[in-house]
């Protein structure tokens, strides 16, 4: 068994896919027409053949009580892996993205939390060895 597809709720699709795509470096792996929406899925540009990122709409009624509620404890929605969290925090910042907690050194990992603009908290985590 392998995870080859997970979902995130955004506030607009096409907001969505441009941020994950020219903020984050995602790139798109499929953009589907489907009446009002699309199936839109984004994958990492290092593994472009792994798991798919989903972005859906967030219409269904208990999607913002439900984004509103870990937003407003500050829980990540999603957790991406990188390299170097100080890195990839400077990088995000001056392309102007927000960050609700900086860097974090917890002993086995660094972790950072942002605002990915479409209504939900995503942490980036890196391991040390």
């Amino acid at each position: 068994m392998r995870i080859a597809l997970t979902s995130l709720f955004v506030d607009d699709q096409a907001k969505a896919l441009g941020f994950y795509t020219d903020v984050l470096g995602f790139q798109t792996r499929h953009d589907v027409p489907l009446g009002d929406h699309r199936w839109l899925t984004v994958v990492s540009a290092s593994a472009p053949e792994g798991p798919e990122l989903l972005l859906e709409p967030a219409g269904h009624p208990a999607v913002k009580p439900y984004r509103d509620a870990l937003v407003a404890d500050g829980i990540p929605l999603a957790q991406f892996a990188v390299d170097d969290v100080g890195a990839e925090y400077d990088r995000l910042r001056a392309a102007g993205v927000e960050f609700t907690q900086p860097p974090t050194d917890l002993g086995t990992v660094t972790v950072a939390v942002f605002d990915d603009t479409c209504g939900n908290l995503i942490q980036i985590i890196a391991t040390q060895s």
